[in-house]
């Protein structure tokens, strides 16, 4: 059985699937140019995710979507399962968002370029001034309902299981004055670990969770950034059925 999908992977999914992240780079690029930016740099990737999901035979369901307001802007935060989160992400979360990508990424043919052209976050790692450049990206981006999505991990897992979250994410929460809603991913690993190109067929979960409220003044940023961070990982590391990391 498994030789087999080998066969419809090298056939059937490698072929397409490059298909269709050509056309969707294409799509969106020239979507965004045309002055169509808060569409195109969303639509396509979501027909994109759901394609991928069907064509690699990983059904998914979505808990907890009502919770979530459309015309509200928030951080996302996700645990960071595998390389397929992406594409469950597009496909599932329901709501518009932008990535916080490296600029690494900018190098990839047709897909940096249409990143860029889609107004994704770019991380500036040049440290204060890079953060400072970052939350002026992210003020002209992440409005009238357009979201982010951050893994706070940092990198894929390679047990399958939590890591430790950073404060980045948080941390650009508090700056920006946004709520923050953690997001459960469950299934990606095993649809395609960190490692490995060959993708496995399996059913996929998104649990959005209570959104939680945005850093005020009177709690300060640092205290804040604390909050965000520690309810974010345990909410998440209760919903996996992890210990919750001190």
């Amino acid at each position: 059985m498994i030789i087999f999908y080998y066969i419809y992977e090298i056939f059937i999914i490698l072929p397409f699937g490059l298909i269709l992240t050509i056309l969707a780079g294409l799509a969106t690029s020239l979507g965004c140019m045309c002055g169509f930016g808060k569409q195109m740099g969303y639509w396509p990737g979501v027909i994109w995710g759901k394609c991928f999901c069907y064509l690699c035979l990983s059904p998914y369901k979505v808990i907890g979507r009502e919770k979530i307001d459309k015309k509200t802007s928030y951080i996302f935060v996700a645990n960071h399962q595998g390389a397929f989160d992406i594409f469950l992400l597009y496909a599932g979360l329901g709501h518009s968002f932008r990535w916080m990508l490296r600029k690494g990424i900018k190098k990839l043919p047709i897909v940096g370029f249409a990143c860029d052209k889609a107004g994704q976050i770019w991380v500036d790692e040049r440290g204060t001034s890079g953060l400072i450049h970052t939350v002026r990206q992210a003020l002209q981006t992440l409005k009238g309902g357009t979201s982010m999505v951050v893994f706070p991990e940092g990198t894929r897992t390679k047990t399958g299981h939590l890591n430790r979250f950073k404060k980045g994410a948080f941390t650009l929460a508090a700056m920006l004055r946004m709520p923050v809603v953690p997001v459960t991913i469950e299934g990606p690993y095993q649809v395609l670990p960190k490692g490995t190109f060959l993708v496995r067929p399996h059913r996929m979960t998104i649990t959005i969770h209570d959104p939680l409220p945005a850093v005020t003044k009177e709690e300060g940023t640092e205290q804040g950034v604390q909050r965000l961070l520690t309810e974010s990982q345990r909410v998440i590391a209760e919903s996996l059925n992890e210990p919750v990391m001190q």
